[in-house]
């Protein structure tokens, strides 16, 4: 079987310090693992990133001589977070009381913006779909909600076990159809249904095809794995019975326009007409910023 160039399984991206460390052309995500009570120091460069706590709580950091308290969480699964968003050419120290794991979903970018704090109160949670396609999405950077920021966009889906979510299949990329370029990543957390806790053993399914073949990737993501998705029709992903499913999204394109459109696989359009009919999967949403429903 030829290795796959565009999933990166859990631990391929790490180093010492860092659970993902990855840049592609237009996007990027670190994931770093803060010990308690010891300080982290980064700079920005010439990029814009949001700081946007997995694993972690009580989360300080010091950016553009402003001081943000993250309240955090202790699993994506447990509550919609509070963030943060730091501009390029900044320096940034983080600090958690609790230690654990925070995503900086980047991008590069010219423009300077300072610091801001994004409330998890604020933060618009989406339910979607319909039936087995219905899931969750909270909208904490997306252009919409978040105008604050340059080029980079950032959304996390929730999947209940056994559904299917970035269903239908679309893309947002140079094809003349789409609205909008836009390169994506997507990282996986797998958590054991019904729960908080991430799971060692689930797994879901992903695809991206392009309609010339040249990507058609079928593939298993497992808790913590990360896949790049620089064009073409991405989705569904599928949460396994007994597992549900998170990923974030980090979004951001060549042009100077910040926006999520797309244009759906034309074969599997007409599935959008259909969830009128179907009752919305009672489980979603399944977290808001006041915990797990």
């Amino acid at each position: 079987m030829v290795p796959s160039r565009l999933h990166h399984r859990t631990g391929s991206l790490a180093d010492e310090r860092h659970v993902v460390r990855k840049d592609f052309a237009h996007t990027g995500l670190t994931v770093i693992r803060l010990e308690s009570g010891q300080p982290v120091e980064l700079e920005t460069g010439a990029t814009e990133l949001a700081v946007l706590p997995l694993s972690a709580q009580r989360v300080e950091l010091s950016a553009g001589g402003e001081r943000i308290r993250l309240d955090g969480r202790a699993t994506v699964f447990a509550r919609v977070s509070d963030f943060a968003y730091v501009g390029a050419h900044t320096a940034l120290e983080l600090t958690s009381e609790t230690g654990g794991e925070v995503a900086l979903p980047s991008a590069p970018c010219e423009e300077e913006l300072p610091p801001r704090y994004g409330p998890a109160e604020d933060v618009a949670v989406e339910v979607r779909g319909g039936g087995q396609a219905t899931r969750q999405i909270t909208n904490f950077m997306s252009p919409e909600a978040w105008s604050h920021a340059s080029k980079l966009m950032c959304v996390e889906v929730y999947t209940p076990d056994g559904n299917w979510s970035s269903y239908p299949p679309h893309r947002h990329d140079d094809s003349p159809e789409c609205p909008v370029n836009n390169e994506e990543i997507y990282y996986f957390r797998i958590g054991d249904a019904g729960t908080v806790d991430y799971s060692e053993v689930g797994f879901g399914m992903h695809r991206t095809y392009t309609p010339d073949g040249e990507i058609d990737e079928n593939v298993a993501v497992h808790d913590g794995d990360v896949f790049h998705i620089p064009r073409g029709y991405h989705g569904p992903c599928i949460a396994a019975p007994g597992y549900d499913m998170y990923y974030l999204n980090v979004l951001a394109g060549p042009s100077g326009e910040r926006s999520m459109a797309f244009c759906d696989d034309p074969d599997h359009h007409w599935i959008r007409e259909t969830w009128t009919d179907d009752d919305v999967d009672p489980r979603c949403p399944m977290t808001t910023a006041t915990g797990k429903r």
